[in-house]
């Protein structure tokens, strides 16, 4: 399916949020070794075949940056995590079919209903952090595509602070690749932290978890059996108070300038 063929489809950006609300709101709950969802079929199965044939050259992509890094190097020095922030100034710089698929696909994991699905599904832990009143902690969603080549790896650790909910949804063709998806860690009474769980890198599942002081997670080092490790991280920034919400805006035009300024030098 071509991308200007998508937006022909039936799926509009209206019934494809519903689709993945509905995907968040029927996904497995698991406490171990923390609390998290499993998702068994995150998009529709045509648009997920769109994503796929949609997916960005490796020129498109720019280098991650942050914790990302760390432990993220090969002997060439070539960066093993790159990104794409699916906003729609950013999107625009691809080919009109490409741009189509992932400017809705923004669209819609941006939306305040999906935030919505995974607060109340995600409530207890949200609670125990922020109180009574997490449902009204702003949050401010920032989803990118992520892709991973030979030699990433990521060690144990838990995400800061500065954001309330992490979910990272799979996008490999098959499942060839099922053994380099993330681990979860179990933190025993004497401080280590053995692997206890591990998502399987399978098509159109995904994963999410509330931000938590426990919630310790890893990814083994992407082998050379594997092209490249595609996945969209969709992050929840606490966004309460004017520091916060400074910050968060701050970063995306950071992030845009940074991208135009790469874009102007490919031209």
């Amino acid at each position: 399916m071509k991308g200007t063929d998508l937006m022909k489809h039936s799926w509009s950006v209206r019934s494809l949020t519903d689709f993945v609300v509905d995907s968040a709101q029927s996904a497995h709950a698991d406490d171990t070794p923390f609390h998290h969802l499993r998702f068994d079929r995150v998009f529709p199965e045509d648009f997920y075949a769109a994503m796929l044939q949609a997916m960005p050259d490796a020129s498109d992509y720019r280098a991650m940056s942050g914790k990302s890094k760390v432990g993220s190097s090969r002997p060439d020095g070539k960066p093993t995590r790159a990104k794409i922030d699916l906003f729609p100034e950013y999107v625009r710089h691809l080919p009109p079919g490409k741009r189509a698929v992932w400017d809705v696909a923004g669209s819609v994991l941006r939306s305040k209903e999906l935030q919505a699905a995974f607060v109340q599904r995600l409530a207890p832990d949200l609670e125990r952090r922020f109180g009574t009143n997490f449902a009204n902690v702003r949050m401010y969603p920032v989803p990118i595509l992520t892709r991973d080549i030979p030699g990433y790896r990521i060690f144990k650790h838990t995400d800061s602070l500065w954001k309330g909910i992490t979910v990272q949804l799979y996008l490999p063709p098959d499942n060839s690749t099922r053994h380099i998806g993330t681990i979860f860690h179990e933190v025993l009474p004497d401080g280590r932290k053995p692997k206890k769980r591990q998502m399987p890198f399978a098509p159109n599942t995904g994963y999410a978890f509330a931000v938590g002081t426990d919630t310790w997670h890893s990814a083994d080092p992407v082998g050379p059996e594997v092209k490249t490790r595609d996945s969209i991280l969709l992050t929840y920034f606490v966004d309460a108070g004017i520091w916060r919400s400074l910050r968060n805006r701050g970063r995306r035009i950071q992030n845009l300038i940074l991208n135009e300024i790469r874009n102007l030098k490919r031209n």
